[in-house]
């Protein structure tokens, strides 16, 4: 289902305990980088980018997808190309995944509209700007 009310998104955030961060860069100018460091302290971080596999960002473990990830994860939030969506969509529904929250700029609307049945999904929404909130 497409998620899009505020207090609906809100709320989701509030009551996340997982958090795996698709796309995390060692960069420190890049946003998945400078939103994860901010949430660190809210969620239970767990970090994903197969070009990162093995080595620590932020102090956690990185994976090299989400299927490494032992723990239920309730918010996927991505920071990827849109063109690369649609695999990392089906690996959280695969591993039943809550919400994926797809950060401005990694939209794809056409598989937003094909998995929407499927899975959670908030889109046009900031998991940084919004965690501010709680």
């Amino acid at each position: 289902m497409l998620i899009t009310e505020p207090d609906k998104i809100m709320e989701i955030a509030k009551n996340a305990r997982n958090v795996a961060v698709v796309g995390i860069s060692k960069n420190k100018e890049r946003a998945s980088y400078q939103i994860a460091e901010q949430i660190k302290d809210k969620y239970n971080l767990f970090l994903v980018n197969p070009k990162y596999a093995g080595e620590e960002i932020l102090g956690k473990k990185v994976f090299s997808s989400l299927k490494e990830i032992k723990e239920k994860i309730d918010i996927v939030d991505v920071f990827r190309n849109p063109k690369y969506i649609e695999e990392i969509i089906k690996d959280a529904i695969e591993i039943k995944a809550d919400t994926i929250w797809l950060q401005p700029g990694s939209e794809n609307m056409e598989v937003i509209e094909k998995y929407k049945d499927q899975i959670d999904i908030i889109y046009n929404s900031c998991l940084g700007v919004v965690s501010k909130q709680i």
